[in-house]
């Protein structure tokens, strides 16, 4: 039997979100109910051990239409079979990481995959939503207020 979690706030269709862990200050993010696993946008991932434990260097670019980018190391938690919204299957990596939306901070798994030509830069699925969020989906950033450039 698993934990049953009661939502604690209303989120909205699109939230921002900071990622600390990935030195991530600001991420534009869609919230999925139709998704299982949330996604991260990476433009390149290069795997790694260390300490006997697989790693990845992941490749961000955390705003659209933007040049910006920088880089940062996860250990790999899992690799893991994924289907698109097209049907598509890929082979992912799969990392944890600490997510604060709001007043909320939660750990979840990310997968890494290109959303090069997708609006938001990550999707925020199910399993990070579970127990922690109810979705209104009319609202936007109810839980949290655009980054000052």
């Amino acid at each position: 039997m698993t934990e049953s979690r009661q939502a604690t706030a209303c989120i909205g269709w699109r939230e921002w979100v900071s990622l600390p862990e990935l030195g991530v200050k600001s991420l534009k993010v869609k919230v999925d109910t139709g998704a299982r696993t949330s996604a991260l946008h990476t433009f390149s991932l290069n795997y790694f051990n260390k300490d006997g434990e697989e790693w990845v260097r992941i490749g961000l670019h955390p705003r659209q239409k933007s040049d910006e980018e920088y880089f940062t190391d996860a250990k790999i938690l899992d690799k893991r079979i994924v289907r698109d919204s097209g049907g598509h299957e890929e082979l992912r990596p799969v990392i944890e990481t600490l997510i604060t939306l709001g007043k909320h901070s939660f750990r979840a798994e990310l997968t890494l995959t290109s959303r090069d030509n997708m609006k938001f830069r990550m999707l925020l699925g199910r399993k990070a939503l579970e127990g922690r969020f109810l979705v209104d989906s009319k609202g936007s950033y109810l839980q949290s207020v655009r980054p000052v450039a």
